[in-house]
């Protein structure tokens, strides 16, 4: 007699190696497990992006409960009658039922709480993807070329019907410099909801090209010495009421003063947000000189190279520029955890409102045409070279660490060294490969 196949829910976080980890239970067991969820050790927090631990402060000890979150489900329903695929996100909580301190998404959530009782504000934001699709065709010159979407249809039509399925909507979807590279877009959404879409939208992405015989990936570079894939975070700040609060007409560039300050504050923790916003040791091949990433702790007003970017907007009758009016972090990727990227940018900004930051120096053109004195005057400042300097950067930054919390921090620093040491005796082309299958 055959038996219906029978689901299996698995409840995710994710984690400092910016990967979707959890565990699975039967489906008709759900509402049983919204409460406890399912049984966590915190040193599967220290599993890094090769599968390995090279060290943990948290030893063999300790538990933990990962436990589902509302709103945090993706689902996948397949049309050849295999069971539909059913992932929840959610929070790592103590035995006690406290957020533990290494739950990232707590950790966000924490940040937009002190946005909202410290400044009264919240934060809008949108993650912009680019990704290296195995079985798009390459050849020469297809860069942005409409050809280079034909053979995909089937992928794409499936990708942005689950994700408009799973409450994301897509804005767009184009082909990118790269060979094999394209870029996804979706419309921007509060703080939380931006940063569980962006890791549903990779899972989403990651699953379908499974089902269409191919292989997606997120990695920072996958081919070396060509252009690499980035994670573009375009934010903006409304008021309790939902009114935008960062466009003023008179000021430099448009950017208020409160705008203008959480700029600044994020451009005084540029160096130590490197170590969470581009965390692996190829995230560097990309923050390099014209490569249309960010080598620069700068702002500037529509330059793709700035670390801060104030996007461009239609200047046309009947626009409401001050819905429009949005900053973009370019020095970002996929090898991170959206909810620690987000949380750290947060912060940091916070922090200049805290401070009254005034506005930063706008530039405008190649920092890199001036002396470092002379961008040292104008406080733009060089960006690490490498994941051990962004480490140390992050180590020494005394607010940042003290956002993390001393047991996060001890955790990152072990858990991203110990990454630096696996990789420390492969050549690029076979790191390149390695990121790439796990990204």
């Amino acid at each position: 007699m055959a038996t219906r196949p029978e689901s299996v829910i698995t409840v995710c976080c994710s984690d400092i190696a910016g990967q979707v980890r959890g565990k699975g239970f039967p489906a008709a067991d759900l509402e049983s497990r919204r409460r406890f969820g399912v049984g966590w050790t915190p040193t599967n927090v220290m599993i890094n992006c090769f599968g390995r631990i090279p060290a943990t402060p948290f030893g063999a000890e300790g538990d933990l409960m990962l436990v589902p979150q509302a709103g945090g489900d993706i689902r996948l329903p397949y049309e050849d009658g295999t069971p539909a695929e059913h992932i929840i996100l959610g929070d790592i909580k103590t035995m006690a039922g406290e957020a533990w301190d290494c739950c990232l998404r707590s950790l966000l959530k924490r940040a937009l709480a002190a946005l909202e009782e410290e400044a009264g504000l919240r934060l809008v934001a949108s993650f912009e993807h680019e990704f290296w699709y195995e079985a798009g065709e390459e050849r020469p010159g297809d860069s942005y070329a409409a050809s280079s979407l034909r053979g995909m249809e089937g992928f794409i039509g499936s990708f942005l019907a689950a994700l408009r399925a799973n409450d994301i909507v897509p804005d767009t979807f184009l082909p990118e410099y790269g060979p094999r590279q394209y870029e996804i877009t979706i419309e921007p959404a509060e703080g939380l909801k931006a940063a569980d879409q962006a890791v549903k939208l990779r899972e989403i992405c990651r699953s379908l090209a499974r089902r269409h015989g191919s292989h997606a990936s997120f990695s920072p570079v996958v081919t070396p010495g060509i252009v690499g894939n980035g994670v573009h975070i375009h934010f903006s700040l409304t008021d309790l009421a939902g009114k935008p609060v960062c466009h003023a007409p008179a000021g430099p560039a448009g950017l208020s003063e409160i705008a203008a300050s959480f700029c600044a504050g994020i451009l005084r923790h540029a160096r130590a947000l490197c170590a969470v916003t581009a965390p692996s040791v190829i995230s560097y091949e990309r923050l390099k000189p014209h490569s249309w990433s960010a080598c620069y702790a700068n702002l500037a007003d529509r330059d793709r190279e700035a670390l801060l970017r104030i996007c461009p907007y239609p200047e046309i009758e009947g626009v409401d520029i001050a819905k429009r009016y949005n900053i973009e972090y370019r020095g970002a990727d996929a090898t991170a955890s959206p909810y620690l990227q987000l949380a750290m940018l947060v912060f940091a900004g916070l922090s200049g409102i805290r401070d009254t930051l005034p506005v930063p120096f706008i530039s405008s053109g190649d920092p890199g045409r001036w002396s470092t004195e002379e961008r040292s005057q104008r406080g733009i400042h060089d960006l690490p070279r490498s994941l051990d300097e962004a480490l140390e950067a992050l180590e020494v930054d005394s607010l940042a660490t003290a956002w993390l919390g001393p047991v996060l921090t001890k955790a990152y620093l072990t858990h991203k060294r110990g990454e630096i040491e696996m990789a420390g005796d492969k050549g690029l082309e076979e790191l390149c490969a390695l990121y790439a299958r796990a990204y």
